[in-house]
């Protein structure tokens, strides 16, 4: 790999840097403490992706035919890096241009593209995904709720759990099982979260406001025009998005961010002496820097135009143990960071806390990279 940026890429980030400090409220570092789906951050989040919009800088890496500036994936690495290392002001809507806009635009029809596209690249939507269950996880091939196509209507019943953004969310992604097939069986409807038969139910968190919920579906009907993709298709979109949306979050940027802020703090304080605390903070600095390349590694291969598969399993747990040992590194050493001492450092704190469940839980991540990756029997023989 080339770790060189190119002048373009280093103008663009210099550009965004540009930008976030003139956008961002001089209480930002505090006020990110809300939590990316809470209330207050996802209306701040429409007026700064409105912003952002208005720059081309919200969606710069779709094709230029439907507003983009058709940059290549690397420009939306240093777009993603830059906005995890201010604390995501995109709140919520950074899934919509990671992966819901590019999924919609791979296998939407017309009618869908030119429903959901535009609000999307304005700044104006906000998406959750309707994936785990309860007793599935992250296993989406045991997924339960089920739709049932009736006339012209889908007849939706079951539940979801641990969907980000439910109780402010416009539209959900949701899977659903269309037949008794444990892959095949499953497809995609994109649902309204106004349509009556939805109940949402915030479940309490420690890392902000709002961001898990449960979702209930009871007797939902949407037209058969909500059906995204064929029937029995969603294993082929979701192999599809869950590559640009695990890669689209590079968590690691924010992890090394707060790992430098906090020796920063370390230094001025005089805390800054012996070995232990250095060799700790040099293995967190050494794991982030795995997750990077790591990363950088798939976004290579994206940009050649290749196919990615079970690789970016890698990549993200990686990142995932990047992000735990800057945590463990921060309450050891600056617990006074918890106790809102230093903003920063409990922003990532919170976010860290879900790194090995948001995305895919960090043990199904292990899993297909023993199957898939190393070809490990499932079973010894």
């Amino acid at each position: 790999m080339d770790f060189t940026w190119t002048p373009e890429e280093q103008a663009f980030r210099q550009r965004l840097k540009d930008f976030l400090a003139e956008s961002l409220p001089p209480d930002w570092e505090r006020f990110a403490e809300h939590g990316p789906a809470s209330p207050a951050l996802t209306r701040f989040a429409e007026q700064f992706c409105g912003k952002l919009a208005e720059q081309q800088l919200l969606t710069p890496h779709w094709p230029e035919a439907i507003g983009g500036l058709g940059l290549d994936p690397w420009h939306q690495t240093v777009l993603a890096e830059e906005m995890w290392i201010a604390g995501e002001p995109r709140g919520g809507q950074y899934m919509n241009v990671n992966w819901i806009g590019p999924t919609l635009i791979r296998y939407g029809t017309e009618a869908q593209k030119a429903r959901y596209l535009p609000p999307i690249a304005a700044g104006r939507a906000l998406w959750c995904q309707g994936f785990s269950e309860p007793g599935s996880g992250s296993d989406l091939a045991s997924l339960r709720t089920r739709a049932v196509l009736e006339g012209d209507h889908y007849r939706v019943n079951g539940q979801k759990i641990w969907t980000s953004y439910a109780g402010l969310a416009d539209t959900c992604f949701l899977l659903c099982r269309t037949s008794d097939d444990r892959k095949r069986g499953i497809s995609i409807l994109l649902v309204p979260m106004d349509t009556p038969g939805i109940t949402v139910r915030q479940i309490p968190s420690l890392i902000g406001e709002g961001d898990i919920h449960e979702v209930f579906f009871d007797d939902m009907r949407v037209p058969r025009e909500a059906l995204f993709g064929e029937e029995g298709q969603a294993w082929e979109i979701i192999a599809y998005s869950l590559v640009n949306e695990r890669l689209g979050i590079p968590r690691y940027s924010l992890a090394r961010a707060a790992l430098d802020r906090a020796v920063a703090i370390l230094r001025e304080q005089g805390r800054w002496t012996g070995e232990a605390v250095k060799i700790e903070a040099a293995h967190a600095a050494a794991l982030c820097e795995a997750a990077r390349t790591a990363s950088y590694a798939i976004v290579t291969r994206r940009a050649a135009g290749e196919t990615i598969g079970a690789e970016s399993s890698s990549a993200r747990f990686a990142t995932v143990m990047a992000e735990r040992r800057v945590a463990e590194f921060v309450v050891e050493h600056l617990p006074e960071a918890l106790a809102d001492a230093h903003p920063y450092l409990k922003m990532h704190h919170q976010r860290g806390i879900v790194a090995g469940i948001a995305a895919g839980a960090a043990e199904i991540q292990l899993n297909i990279i023993a199957t898939d990756v190393l070809k490990l029997p499932r079973e010894p023989r």
